[in-house]
């Protein structure tokens, strides 16, 4: 069962020509193309399928700064601002609200560990608090368990994932800004080696500078230009349950689960890390840039199955401009859920909150978390084709930093100074080796 998701309505046909278009309608393309609108600039944004539906309304919906990996933690503090200045200049709501995140730990390395990013964090102007026992029970006292300790980050908070993308897109249509569902990009043209348009499905859209936000799909679309963009999906399954009539910590690490209220009272709950890998083409072919990132994580991977190839977004294959891609034949990537996940992740729910034994279980779902071999997204001009931007790779951290990554981005398309320094996030970087690079959270 896919996860609720805002329906907006957008135009069926695409304009002859843009300043600049988007390829991609999740969080990080919709805020791309609003902060491009913002400035004037005419720009129109094609989506495959649903604007959000895939892993954009399929994550946590954490907004945090609280264990950011140092390369990422300038533009997720940025990121918290633009939430909030978002609603105030749309008037869209994206059920955005700093509530703090609470973690919750029994673990002393675990606790050691936050304990040295929270110095780090002094350093970059970010207030969190380690919680001693007492705090942490008090802060905690839903769970009615004693804690060794823990950590509150108060300015962090959340937004609702099935509502924002599609907010943000409404507000963009607002500017005057195009938006196209069910309309595909199958490629780029180039005139003289740089961009010139990007062909859809509806037709070739005239233009000079192109952004291509498209996910899990980001890797075999590059390939189709002789682009080599290492990438990984792996699936990560979610459940929500309805409301409870006492009220529990908007957003909760502990044991091992997450809890994470949403603006209509349901809570979403999660294992972190918790994913398996499907096997594909493009899995084995850049299976060894990832061995960095699989040495350090491999406690929380899980061998996947098929649905990986199923999708279609993983193909090695190259596939004509004039004739249906695999992008139209499967316009949503919806896996399924792993069961087995799903019945740990609601026991260990229950037990860290037993007031969710009287939930329902309303919806459970999956999604493909499109990762880079260190875990840190790749933004920026593609080397070799002048007019690309890419804007992939996120590793399950984009949701929260969408507003911040959108505006480096439409920087970086429109020539204004860099919101935050564009460099950590450099395409380059990844014909190097990720060894001592992976992100730590």
């Amino acid at each position: 069962m896919s996860p609720p998701l805002q329906h907006i309505q957008t135009s069926p046909t695409p304009p002859a020509s843009a300043d600049v278009v988007v390829i991609g309608g999740g969080i990080i393309g919709v805020f791309t193309a609003y902060y491009l609108a913002k400035r004037g600039v005419s720009v129109a944004l094609v989506e495959k399928g649903r604007i959000g539906a895939e892993q954009s309304s399929r994550n946590w919906g954490w907004c945090r700064q609280q264990n950011r990996d140092a390369r990422e933690l300038p533009i997720a503090s940025k990121s918290l601002d633009l939430w909030e200045r978002f609603a105030a200049e749309s008037g869209e709501d994206t059920g955005f609200h700093r509530c703090g995140l609470l973690y919750l730990s029994n673990d002393e390395a675990e606790l050691s560990l936050w304990a040295s990013w929270r110095d780090f964090a002094k350093t970059a102007g970010v207030t969190t608090y380690m919680l001693n026992s007492r705090q942490a029970a008090q802060r905690g006292q839903a769970t009615g368990r004693a804690w060794k300790g823990g950590v509150f980050s108060p300015s962090d908070g959340t937004a609702d994932p099935g509502k924002a993308a599609p907010a943000v897109a409404a507000a963009l249509i607002k500017l005057g800004g195009s938006v196209h569902q069910n309309c595909a990009a199958r490629g780029i043209e180039t005139e003289g080696g740089r961009v010139s348009g990007v062909i859809t499905e509806a037709g070739v859209i005239k233009t000079k500078t192109a952004v291509l936000a498209g996910g899990a799909w980001a890797s075999s679309f590059c390939r189709q230009l002789g682009i080599r963009f290492p990438q990984a999906s792996i699936r990560q399954s979610i459940l929500s349950v309805s409301s409870v009539e006492q009220r529990l910590p908007d957003a909760l690490v502990g044991s091992g689960v997450s809890a994470t209220r949403r603006s209509d009272g349901r809570y979403a709950l999660a294992i972190s890390g918790r994913a398996r890998v499907d096997l594909t083409p493009q899995f084995m072919r850049f299976a060894p840039q990832f061995v960095p990132m699989f040495a350090k994580r491999w406690r929380s991977l899980l061998p996947g199955g098929l649905q990986g190839i199923r999708g279609g977004h993983e193909t090695l294959a190259r596939w004509r401009l004039d004739a249906p891609t695999p992008m139209e034949r499967v316009r949503i990537l919806d896996p399924k859920p792993c069961l087995s996940t799903i019945r740990e992740t609601h026991r260990r729910a229950v037990e860290l909150l037993p007031q969710l034994r009287e939930a329902k279980i309303t919806h459970a779902w999956a999604g493909f978390v499109d990762s880079t071999p260190d875990g840190v997204p790749g933004i920026g001009e593609v080397p070799g084709v002048p007019g690309l931007i890419l804007a992939a790779g996120f590793s399950g951290h984009g949701f929260g930093i969408g507003p911040g990554a959108g505006h480096l981005i439409a920087d970086l398309a429109s020539g204004a100074e860099p919101i935050v320094d564009p460099a950590p996030f450099r395409p380059g970087r990844f014909s190097g080796t990720a060894w001592g690079k992976v992100a730590d959270f």
